[in-house]
């Protein structure tokens, strides 16, 4: 199987100037390696009706192309119950019957991070699993014989980071990000993940997981994020930041693009930019939008008129 870059976005809603970001760098670092590039829509949790044909159809307002069909995940439920199979039988996974209260109020490891499992069902016995079965369905959690794993990032270099008892598979008996795109990626044969920095602490569970199941680990590179002016990651309430409500004040996509690339130090034309991308020049820290000004929220920066 040819290798593969993918860009996978959520059909929560419309994609803003932070996720079309994304996409352009995933496609760029796929395109400029000969690698194929897949759309894949992780619809498990949060589809909101319409949001993918609207996704699909911005994407491909500013230029963005992709190989084959797109990929559903609510598709793929088999996929994901053969590789929690595989861990049970074995056996390394426990059923966990904790709320989120109970595991924020927990206490947590030395150095864990906040909200990581502090392995309070593990140790359950048969009887007081038998028990909580009685009065709450049960979550499926990673027995993990480590705490740490490292990865490489293209971006950030060698980075260690923790590793839980993370859920599989959730109560509700949907299945949780961390399997699904592990399960996901090695299957459509795509060894190149690059999408948001806010990413990269899941990383090492991500890789940790695909050690355990026999699944090559990608090559990652977790890029920087598009902000608004208080440092936050850029969202819907921050304005027009989506090419909808962009459009909507005058400003096409063609344009929207251009105010990518110029961010990124590269032409305003994919294949231009595909001609002389090098990872190594990426700027490393995030990109500012001022909304109000629909413009790049950096020193001499040029107002949109």
């Amino acid at each position: 199987m040819t290798a593969a870059g993918r860009f996978a976005p959520s059909p929560s809603g419309e994609l803003h100037v932070g996720n079309l970001r994304t996409a352009i760098l995933a496609w760029l670092f796929a395109r400029s390696t000969g690698r194929r590039f897949l759309l894949r829509v992780e619809d498990l949790d949060r589809a909101r009706a319409g949001a993918e044909e609207v996704q699909l159809r911005d994407l491909e307002a500013i230029g963005i192309d992709w190989d084959g069909a797109v990929v559903r995940q609510t598709e793929r439920a088999q996929l994901y119950a053969e590789a929690i199979r595989r861990l049970d039988d074995a056996g390394l996974t426990y059923e966990c019957f904790c709320t989120r209260r109970e595991i924020q109020d927990a206490p947590s490891a030395p150095h864990a991070p906040q909200g990581a499992y502090p392995g309070t069902c593990r140790r359950l016995t048969p009887e007081e699993r038998a028990l909580r079965r009685a009065s709450r369905p049960a979550a499926t959690r990673l027995r993990a014989a480590v705490s740490e794993w490292t990865v490489e990032d293209e971006l950030h270099g060698r980075y260690l980071g923790t590793v839980d008892d993370f859920v599989l598979r959730r109560n509700d008996g949907v299945t949780a990000y961390n399997l699904a795109v592990v399960v996901d990626d090695a299957e459509q044969g795509i060894d190149q993940v690059v999408r948001g920095d806010d990413l990269l602490s899941s990383a090492p569970r991500q890789a940790y997981l695909a050690s355990l199941l026999g699944l090559q680990v990608p090559q990652y590179a977790h890029v920087p994020l598009v902000v608004n002016h208080d440092g936050a990651r850029l969202a819907k309430r921050d304005g027009a930041v989506t090419l909808a409500d962009l459009g909507a004040v005058g400003i096409s996509a063609e344009e929207v693009r251009g105010l990518i690339m110029a961010s990124l130090g590269l032409p305003g034309d994919l294949k231009e930019a595909l001609a002389v991308f090098d990872p190594a020049a990426l700027p490393r820290e995030p990109w500012v939008w001022d909304t109000a000004l629909a413009m790049p929220g950096v020193a001499g920066g040029n107002r949109l008129n």
